[in-house]
């Protein structure tokens, strides 16, 4: 029986990034699970910032540098002017709200590190060629996580096997493939399964928003209402392939809105602030060729809703009672539904400080209404990172990028705990994880809280500059020190 020192559940960009983390630091046995039943080109593109940028440095500067050297996508806005390296977000009328710079310079002359794009099958790709191919095992779905006192250790129960489990909180669907999948499923025997188990003094779940070990360590505990994501209150709706616009609303968007450029964003001028009660429809279009566009729509919506009525119905409902004018709602009207996609957006709440949020947790609450409890990141020796802890909508384009901030503030702590030879002291391990979480969560409750207001789609200077520089400006050898 062998036991590793750290199972990582998830190889996805954060938990390779975690497993690169550790190996670098001396950790090498080590195993990464996944229940991808192969390694293909899936997901969509990740903006990596300023501070994952900084983080994955910090982490492993192999994998900094191959993440910079690996294929790139780049964002063009269609002009040669100066503005060409900026993305426009406009009100209404037009009028540009603030732009937003696209090349790796301007940011990192601001910010000391600058920013890439790149698809998510680029960006595991090239940090799992950093690790031992045996170290890294596909197709072991996981489906239970047991604490054996007399190891000392935790066991990971895992299924290689054929079937599709299909993840409803992160991904696009359409009825047809939503169809399509569950035809799937129904011709695929369950015998084909093989169960192997795994065990590991310590264990990090990467495993996503729909994280199957935050459902099993929650699961009969006072935390089991939070076993699941909670619905964020936007749904969005995308069209890639609009041909037959009137020529007179094709005038309108691109003399208008896109203004020489390949794509713009449209919203009301907003505030930063808290949670709102109303929050206003965000709209993306994009022309790829002449004549040819396609958009992306955000909507606040009650999830009651999305079972009443379809989502051309929602947003042209939202369009209309927020006054957006006629050509972006003609963009709708004139969608092929067949060329539509559309999706609901999770949050896993760093804090919960209203019982409304969570209905089922009147009785967590006190009389004033305070909290008297908090979702843990961490039951014994399992502890939770990246979207398995703090998942939520990529308005700010922060998910990824804040998990590899996760992976570099809990491998410097594993590491420590290690090379005190502290692997097996749970006392230990217990404050580990307890400073992992008194650091990461007090941001991860401003950082969700700017993503769900739309701080990307504000005017408010001071508030901008006040996010930017929280955000983008922070002081690593100070999250290291503060670790120390």
């Amino acid at each position: 029986m062998h036991i590793y020192d750290v199972i990582i559940v998830g190889a996805g960009p954060v938990g390779l990034a975690t497993a690169i983390g550790l190996r670098q630091r001396g950790i090498e046995n080590i195993l990464v699970l996944d229940q991808t039943r192969a390694f293909r080109q899936v997901g969509q593109v990740v903006d990596l910032l300023p501070n994952g940028l900084k983080a994955l440095r910090y982490l492993n500067r192999e994998a900094y540098e191959e993440v910079k050297k690996a294929p790139k996508i780049v964002t063009r806005s269609g002009n040669s002017s100066q503005s060409s390296s900026k993305w426009f977000i406009r009100d209404l009328q037009g009028q540009p709200i603030r732009s937003i710079p696209l090349n790796y310079d301007e940011w990192f002359k601001k910010y000391g590190e600058g920013r890439l794009s790149i698809t998510w099958f680029n960006l595991q790709t090239t940090l799992r060629n950093l690790l031992p191919q045996e170290q890294v095992k596909a197709n072991h779905r996981c489906i239970n996580v047991v604490y054996e006192a007399e190891n000392e250790c935790v066991r990971v129960d895992s299924l290689s096997d054929m079937t599709v489990e299909e993840n409803p909180y992160a991904y696009w669907n359409s009825e047809e493939k939503t169809t399509q999948t569950q035809t799937q499923n129904t011709n695929i025997s369950i015998e084909k399964s093989a169960q192997k188990s795994f065990r590991g003094k310590l264990v990090v779940a990467a495993d996503g928003i729909n994280s199957t070990i935050r459902k099993v360590l929650y699961k009969d505990t006072q935390y089991q209402t939070f076993d699941h994501p909670e619905y964020s209150g936007y749904a969005a709706i995308f069209n890639s392939q609009i041909t037959d616009v009137p020529k007179e609303i094709q005038t309108e968007i691109q003399e208008k809105f896109l203004q020489n450029s390949r794509v713009v964003s449209i919203t009301q001028d907003q505030k930063f602030r808290d949670y709102a009660d109303e929050e206003t429809p965000r709209v993306v279009v994009f022309s790829r060729q002449p004549g040819q566009f396609g958009y992306f729509i955000t909507i606040p919506v009650a999830l009651s809703k999305l079972q009443e009525k379809s989502f051309i119905d929602l947003t042209l409902e939202q369009l209309e009672n927020n006054n957006f004018p006629k050509a972006i709602k003609e963009f709708v009207r004139v969608s092929n539904p067949a060329n539509m996609r559309h999706r609901t957006y999770y949050i896993h709440r760093a804090i919960v400080s209203d019982s409304s949020q969570f209905p089922s947790t009147a009785n967590l609450h006190t009389e004033d209404n305070s909290v008297t409890i908090q979702p843990s990141w961490h039951i014994g020796r399992v502890v939770l990172v990246g979207d398995a802890a703090h998942g939520m909508p990529p308005f700010a384009a922060q998910g990824a990028n804040q998990g590899l901030e996760d992976a570099l503030t809990i491998t410097t702590l594993i590491s420590k705990l290690a090379v005190s030879d502290k692997l097996n002291n749970i006392n230990s391990i217990q404050k580990a994880f307890e400073k992992y979480e008194s650091l990461r969560r007090p941001l991860m409750d401003y950082v969700q809280k700017a993503t769900i207001t739309g701080v990307n789609y504000s005017s408010n200077q001071e508030e901008l500059e006040k996010y930017d520089q929280k955000i983008f400006g922070r002081n690593f050898e100070q999250l290291l020190e503060a670790l120390s």
